[in-house]
């Protein structure tokens, strides 16, 4: 009778010390691929999936680029001086190929800075504008001498100039994406993304009709 007593006890033992791990393991397990799951999902969906679109669209913007930028003799080319928009005054060239506009390039100078501009074109419309804004550390004027009567360290130096670097693209005549070389990676607002289209296509407008102007 004793022999069969210990014998319950240590059955019940056992199975009480086993069941909690029974437990466990699965729950542990379906929690992990659970998670997994809905991380993978979403990296998807955000990022890989989004990018993909986008870039079969920006593709023919990329290659019209390219294609113009590889043609070594333009049909002609001619020259502009921009006036009244910015205060050192600037330049702009057109380049031509078989009689059709196909880029454009506009300097604005100031004291303390300059904007390089550069328009493509893609069937007689922009396609592509990629904008440099160099932004001196000191005015232009400001030499060794200034420095030092100012008690300062540092003279105008161009390579020490900020650049920020704005590639833009349009499709159809609309501007779809924008790119900012110190922006944190967040999507520009539609309300932005307006008023710069509307901003580009104003100041690419008053270059070609400079472009008509006789000398």
């Amino acid at each position: 009778m004793r022999v069969k007593l210990l014998y319950l006890v240590f059955i019940l033992l056992v199975t009480a010390g086993l069941s909690p791990a029974r437990e466990k393991a699965p729950l542990m397990e379906a929690v992990t691929k659970q998670d997994t799951m809905k991380l993978r999902a979403t990296f998807n969906e955000e990022d890989i999936l989004a990018n993909e679109y986008l870039k079969k669209r920006l593709k023919p913007i990329q290659t019209n680029f390219k294609r113009i930028n590889s043609i070594r003799k333009w049909s002609s080319v001619k020259k502009k001086n921009i006036e009244g928009e910015s205060a050192e005054g600037g330049e702009a060239t057109f380049y031509y190929k078989d009689n059709h506009l196909e880029k454009v390039m506009a300097r604005h100078y100031g004291e303390m800075g300059q904007v390089l501009i550069e328009y493509y074109l893609l069937k007689g419309r922009l396609s592509f504008v990629f904008e440099k804004d160099y932004q001196y550390n000191r005015p232009m004027f400001y030499d060794v001498k200034a420095m030092k009567e100012s008690g300062d360290i540092e003279a105008f130096d161009f390579k020490k100039s900020e650049i920020t670097e704005t590639r833009n693209y349009f499709e159809k005549g609309n501007l779809i994406h924008i790119v900012n070389s110190q922006d944190c990676g967040a999507p520009f607002s539609e309300e932005y993304t307006r008023e710069e289209e509307k901003s580009i296509t104003e100041g690419f407008e008053r270059l070609l009709k400079l472009s008509q102007e006789k000398e």
